[in-house]
């Protein structure tokens, strides 16, 4: 620093200092440190990011047959007293075990963050064919029901210095849900940005939260709602799916908009052909996580396997266990289903919560799910909830590891 009177210091200056430093040290009294939730640092990371919420459900509400929305409370019986803040678009990660499956879910928080301060979540489950989870949840969950929690993860969020201010939402099925949050934190105040929903559908039968929708754009001129209806012609409602034209239609005009998504992956898999006609820069787009990825076979990257039954070892804290796994699953639901408590969250190659070391074996990771960073490709590190075997598999899972 030229002109300063401070005089630069070699390393042979710095050991000097090491006795002086010790001497002070020794000279202080002792005095017992105060626990570390006295540090207000401390205690906002421990209300905000909890390693696990105890919850209840306090209120069930059917939509249709095969969707409800589930009210969730602390359960202060097991120690949680409030729930942690959220922003809108987050998403919580349930913990189930049926039978001898052991499970994580993730759900988005259909609720409004402002609504947690309050001691309220909300999650809403569609029945999948086929889905030990959602089965599970809809056909035994009720009131009373115990329910353990991670702390709202996820990055679907709103976030003024990167997206713009205008949001057009693209939303399939139970994809709806973080948008409900998104509308409701606009109405509250919670966010300084507007929403246009295209929330695509078979028939008006299928629309889910309409009343809430409609009442939210009564008193919030920042949001607007569209229904599209692939199967049905309704007054107030556009026909077919939602394509370029119709995002042109309700976008803006001579200004930037970011475009959130969130369905499935067959919604995906469409929506961003139709995106890409429209020339909007990359990072004014958002996906939601979409869960697992199904169905590899299709993808034009996939290999030819080695047979479709293989042999899994997983190795955790100096144990091993080995399961048979299928090239057309996921490891990840290899080990659930195996009642191996492997850690996962979002499910789909993003969080990173999975994190594990492939020790031997070939395996296919789809290109567009692959979240992984440089150095677990040098090293050798894959995320079991997309990651399909294309031969014996043998893998170390850390489950402690947070990612």
């Amino acid at each position: 620093m030229s002109g300063s009177n401070i005089r630069s210091l070699s390393k042979f200056d710095f050991l000097k200092m090491i006795p002086k430093r010790n001497q002070i040290i020794e000279a202080a009294p002792a005095k017992e440190l105060p626990p570390l939730q006295s540090y207000k640092a401390n205690a906002l990371a421990e209300a905000l990011h909890p390693a696990v919420q105890y919850l209840v459900v306090s209120k069930v509400i059917e939509r249709n047959a095969d969707v409800k929305t589930y009210i969730l409370a602390p359960d202060t019986e097991k120690g949680t007293k409030t729930l942690a803040y959220f922003s809108a678009g987050q998403y919580i990660s349930i913990s189930l075990t049926i039978g001898n499956a052991k499970l994580t879910r993730p759900y988005s928080l259909c609720s409004s963050p402002k609504e947690s301060l309050s001691g309220k979540y909300a999650i809403t489950v569609k029945r999948v064919e086929g889905g030990l989870a959602t089965h599970f949840i809809l056909d035994q969950w009720q009131v009373g029901t115990k329910v353990v929690a991670s702390a709202p993860e996820g990055v679907f969020t709103y976030e003024p210095l990167r997206d713009a201010k205008h949001i057009i939402g693209l939303a399939g099925g139970c994809g709806i849900t973080p948008f409900l949050s998104l509308a409701k934190a606009i109405a509250d105040g919670d966010e300084e940005a507007s929403l246009t929903l295209l929330y695509g559908s078979r028939t008006s039968k299928d629309i889910l939260f309409k009343e809430e929708f409609d009442a939210i754009a009564a008193a919030c001129p920042a949001f607007k709602r569209i229904d599209i209806l692939s199967d049905e012609d309704a007054k107030g409602c556009e026909r077919g799916f939602i394509t370029a034209e119709i995002i042109k239609k309700y976008a803006p005009q001579n200004e930037d908009y970011s475009v959130f998504i969130c369905g499935p992956q067959a919604m995906y898999d469409f929506a961003d052909k139709e995106i890409a006609k429209l020339g909007i820069r990359r990072k004014f787009i958002r996906h939601e996580v979409f869960g697992e990825y199904r169905n590899p076979e299709k993808d034009k990257e996939y290999p030819k396997a080695k047979g479709s039954v293989f042999n899994l070892t997983v190795l955790m804290r100096g144990e091993e266990k080995r399961t048979a796994c299928s090239a057309h699953d996921t490891l990840l639901n290899t080990m659930e289903h195996s009642g191996i408590a492997a850690p996962a969250r979002c499910r789909s190659g993003i969080c990173g919560w999975c994190h594990s070391r492939l020790v031997s074996g070939e395996v296919y990771i789809p290109k567009s799910v692959d979240g992984r960073r440089m150095a677990d490709f040098d090293y050798g590190y894959v995320h079991p909830c997309c990651t399909f075997p294309l031969s014996d598999v043998t893998l170390e899972i850390f489950p402690e590891f947070h990612g």
